[in-house]
């Protein structure tokens, strides 16, 4: 009877807890309206439906992965090619969210390096994208 119990107790905390994480991160879309901006910065305005649509499905499909224990084995070059394209989504958001709340124009005003706008941001994709490459290269092997 007690390990019923306890079976319940920790799958309602897991489904709160999932709630409520889910709950802060749509949350946080929306408000801040991160995929707009992402499918603007994208060029890809007429797709934003199916943007938000992908995130949501990625973010479903990948947690129930995860959930079930499932992993991969991916050849490097094959990790390669995932985590780059991993580090250009995460790199992407990153932009947008950082342009949503204005952090690079007031960075670069305090720093006097509006010039280069365009190098700091590309520096913080490529950034993003060798990181998620160091990750899984290094790692995940």
């Amino acid at each position: 009877m007690m390990d019923g119990l306890a079976a319940l107790l920790i799958l309602f905390l897991g489904l709160a807890g999932g709630v409520a994480v889910g709950s802060g991160l749509v949350a946080f879309l929306v408000v801040l309206d991160v995929i707009p901006r992402l499918a603007q910065i994208a060029v890809s305005q007429h797709r934003g439906a199916q943007l938000e649509v992908a995130v949501v499905l990625g973010a479903v499909t990948w947690t129930w992965l995860d959930l079930m224990g499932w992993s991969f084995t991916f050849t490097p070059w094959l990790t390669s090619f995932v985590g780059l394209l991993m580090g250009a989504f995460v790199g992407t958001v990153a932009a947008a969210l950082a342009e949503v709340l204005n952090v690079f124009p007031i960075l670069t005003r305090r720093l006097h390096m509006e010039r280069v706008l365009s190098w700091l941001i590309a520096a913080v994709l490529l950034g993003k994208v060798f990181g998620s490459l160091f990750e899984w290269l290094v790692f995940r092997t």
